[in-house]
């Protein structure tokens, strides 16, 4: 497999979204996410590590720096290595909270994720060494409401959709919502369909997610990765599932096997959005809905 680009985070390019509210941007890198860094008067709360320690040590850094004696927190959207396995940089210098269903990703299928994520090609595994897969020092249950004095942030856990745990972080008093990997711009949604390891993805619980998720109609979007944004991003989003449920059941229903399916659903997608990237994940996406599809009630 040819190595990606070295997935660093520049924490040089950070921009304000609104006072005392800061966002990372992943600058289109692969394995890079968006990373937020939330600031209230009397603590700051860091969304999402990067991959392996030296980023997270650059993320720590600058996070301590803007808190400038502040306490300091850390959250992650979902257990996915570039998000969340940088996290034990921060042992000691924040706490680090989250989910239930995250914290259970994390048991269950961390250690498996490390190892595949090593394979990935050798600037990757470097950016792994000595990573240990997270572990919170707090496990919440249900929604959290995270006090940062004068500001208060939600954690909300939003059901099974890019994995089990996916949880968006909400700063109602800026309009801002970030999403993990529930949404990216420019990019075919990631359904992480690999049977038999993972297969707690879901195209329609993911679809039903990003509806409500519309509803709230955030001022702005900060997606997992790309571009920040308006309520488009989510909807966007919605729409390709939508279309990939539709394309991937009709050809079903009609009796197709899954890979013609995948073969015919990627041909058309690919033509409505040839600007995106990420068509490698069509199949495996067509995979997941033809699973659900199977095991829908007649």
């Amino acid at each position: 497999m040819t190595d990606l680009t070295d997935p660093a985070v520049r924490v040089a390019g950070a921009r304000e979204l609104a006072p005392d509210l800061l966002v990372i941007p992943n600058d289109r890198v692969d394995l890079v996410p968006n990373i937020g860094v939330i600031g209230g008067t009397e603590a700051v709360l860091v969304v999402d590590t990067g991959l392996g320690t030296a980023n997270a040590s650059e993320v720590l850094a600058f996070a301590t720096s803007v808190a400038a004696g502040r306490r300091l927190f850390l959250t992650t959207t979902h257990f996915h290595p570039e998000h969340a396995y940088g996290a034990q940089v921060f042992a000691g210098s924040a706490t680090y909270l989250v989910n239930r269903g995250q914290a259970d990703d994390l048991s269950t299928k961390g250690a498996g994720y490390l190892e595949m994520f090593r394979g990935l090609g050798e600037v990757v595994a470097r950016r792994l060494e000595g990573v240990r897969v997270p572990t919170p020092d707090v496990v919440y249950d249900g929604s959290h409401d995270l006090d940062l004095g004068g500001r208060t942030v939600r954690l909300r856990p939003t059901g099974r959709g890019h994995t089990t745990g996916d949880q968006v972080v909400e700063v109602p008093d800026a309009g801002v919502l970030f999403t993990g990997d529930l949404a990216e711009t420019g990019q075919f949604a990631i359904l992480p369909w690999f049977p038999p390891h993972d297969t707690d993805v879901t195209g329609v619980g993911w679809l039903e997610v990003l509806d409500r998720l519309a509803l709230d109609a955030p001022r702005v979007v900060v997606p997992g990765h790309g571009e920040v944004g308006g309520v488009s991003v989510l909807t966007d989003v919605r729409d390709y599932l939508r279309e990939l449920r539709d394309e991937t059941w009709r050809r079903r229903d009609s009796g197709l096997g899954v890979s013609e399916i995948a073969a015919e659903v990627r041909e058309v997608l690919v033509g409505r959005h040839p600007e995106w990237a990420g068509q490698e994940w069509i199949e495996p996406g067509v995979g997941c809905l033809c699973a659900e599809h199977d095991a829908a009630p007649a």
